[in-house]
């Protein structure tokens, strides 16, 4: 691990996934950092041309890489969109570690997803189980794009010394998720069925699942935090975890959810859907070692959360992909 803290002031640093949570995110907490903020959009570069990549590092010359950039979803979209994002995903990493490799890029960080890790690993998740045992069925084609993502940045930086590292979130959200009820995660999703129930008077939910499975939730501004933390202080050719420590069930969550809303009905559980994994905590000892903690509590983030749905809802800016 690296002992020497970088200084990202005055540094030509790129966001890639700029528009995405995680990626405006991260915008925001460099604003404190003093860095020069690249950025670009999808009809400007398609990060799954390679010539198109190339030329456009080459001309901006970035010298820290935020890898944020994917195609992302719930597991109605990872079932119907397989293709999708299995090719969208390898190729776009692929296009942005090779090219950051040419372009001696001095550090990148590449952001992958705690969903990659055996349906049946041991709780709470160590990263030694990457790879251990077999994937969840729902998620398994982004799983195996992201975890070509991490041996990708393992490899350069075995055969290149390239300074590129990984970081493995649990479920995330916040203000700028996507909020459509088929392609979206779990919390944007029930806090949309939740305030649509409200506003026509409904007294049911129906919510996909059981409601049994365990979730580790984490704000996405405390992830941002956590991320630029690492860009400064943290360099290994492991991935590390980084979370809140805390998991909920999918039933405790909707609970919490319609007290934030202020719904009063009750909840029918589709059993017919699938659950996914049926508990997914990660080990985050290595983490606070390095003396990261998460900041914001779950009440306060989907607080955070459903403010900015219903300010954007009022602004008709809500971006949605159902």
């Amino acid at each position: 691990m690296s002992k020497k803290t970088i200084n990202l002031k005055g540094k030509k640093v790129w966001v890639a996934g700029h528009r995405g949570m995680v990626g405006s995110s991260i915008i925001r907490r460099l604003a404190s950092e003093g860095c020069q903020l690249l950025v670009c959009d999808r009809k400007e570069v398609d990060l799954r041309k390679q010539n198109i990549v190339e030329e456009w590092m080459s001309k901006n010359k970035p010298e820290f890489i935020f890898l944020a950039a994917a195609t992302v979803g719930g597991i109605i979209a990872n079932s119907t969109r397989p293709a999708e994002f299995i090719y969208d995903n390898i190729t776009i990493e692929s296009n942005i570690i090779h090219t950051a490799w040419k372009q001696n890029v001095k550090k990148l960080l590449f952001l992958a997803s705690s969903c990659i890790y055996p349906r049946l690993a041991d709780q709470p998740i160590k990263e030694e189980s990457l790879l251990s045992g077999h994937l969840e069925p729902t998620n398994e084609w982004y799983a195996i794009a992201k975890i070509a993502g991490i041996k990708m940045c393992e490899a350069y930086r075995k055969q290149y010394e390239c300074n590129f590292i990984s970081a493995m979130p649990p479920n995330l959200y916040g203000p700028n998720d996507n909020f459509g009820i088929k392609s979206s995660h779990v919390i944007p999703a029930l806090i949309a069925k939740i305030c649509e129930a409200k506003t026509q008077n409904r007294d049911k939910v129906e919510i996909w699942g059981t409601g049994k499975p365990r979730r580790e939730f984490m704000f996405v501004d405390d992830l941002a935090d956590s991320l630029i933390f690492l860009m400064k202080n943290f360099s290994d050719s492991q991935h590390i975890n980084v979370g809140v420590g805390k998991d909920v069930s999918i039933e405790e969550l909707a609970i919490i959810i319609s007290k934030v809303v202020g719904f009063s009905g009750e909840f029918r559980y589709l059993s017919d859907y699938p659950d996914g994994v049926p508990q997914k905590l990660l080990d985050i000892q290595k983490m606070n070692k390095l003396g990261w903690h998460a900041k914001t509590s779950l009440l306060e983030g989907l607080s955070k959360t459903y403010k900015w749905y219903l300010d954007s809802l009022e602004k008709n800016v809500l971006r949605s992909t159902a």
